[in-house]
């Protein structure tokens, strides 16, 4: 019965990966391949709840963040929208999309120096990710597409802790440590690796393959659990 409970609930896909790896992209693509197929899709995006979000944005701004209050603003945000956005979208069977999962505050938090354990700790309890998608590309292209359009964020560049005035050299830093934590992750969870300096539409038929095979296993399983042994 437990088995058969899991399987009617929605499916998690996750997409990560350091700023300017292309995950909003192709949660976007994919959200439209998905709806075209008319799935029931609902997307969450990081940092983005109505309560804590304008908290966050109005420290930020300040500069006043310390990392300890940085993690725990951010996981208190996921821990609104899991509860309010992820968890009954599930229940309901939806498809959830989200632009960043709690793997995203782990790595952040370990690349500003916080213990790994205590970070994954504020994120508990939870449902991990069906599908984890993880956007690999080196440092200096991430730092390029950003580049294209406007310059690192404070936070975003990590330099409220590598103390580097310029905002790229610091995103240069500073991005190298949270792909290193997400490496250290990838070890203990089975990410899906995206090669994200491949084309946009690559990539895409890449996701939408691994998506389409997931389903249908999924799918075969629950017809196989819903056919009863004939009893006399």
């Amino acid at each position: 019965m437990k088995r058969l409970v899991e399987r009617e609930r929605g499916l998690l896909i996750a997409l990560e990966g350091p700023d300017g790896s292309g995950k909003t992209t192709q949660r976007r693509l994919l959200k439209d391949w998905l709806v075209g197929r008319n799935e029931s899709v609902t997307v969450t995006k990081w940092n983005s709840s109505p309560l804590f979000k304008p908290i966050i944005k109005a420290k930020k701004a300040d500069k006043s963040l310390s990392p300890e209050e940085f993690a725990i603003l951010h996981a208190q945000d996921f821990r609104y929208r899991y509860e309010n956005e992820i968890l009954p979208a599930l229940l309901d069977g939806s498809i959830v999309l989200a632009d960043r999962y709690a793997f995203t505050g782990v790595a952040r938090d370990a690349a500003r120096g916080l213990d790994r354990v205590w970070s994954m700790q504020l994120y508990e309890p939870l449902i991990w990710a069906d599908l984890v998608f993880y956007f690999s590309a080196p440092a200096e292209l991430c730092a390029a597409r950003i580049a294209s359009t406007r310059s690192p964020k404070f936070y975003e560049a990590g330099q409220d802790v590598t103390g580097i005035a310029d905002p790229f050299e610091s995103y240069n830093v500073f991005v190298r440590r949270v792909m290193s934590e997400y490496e250290r992750l990838g070890e203990a969870f089975p990410f899906i690796t995206v090669d994200a300096s491949q084309g946009i539409y690559e990539q895409h038929r890449f996701i939408r393959s691994i998506c389409e095979e997931w389903m249908r296993i999924a799918r075969v399983i629950e017809l196989s659990e819903a056919i009863l042994p004939v009893t006399a």
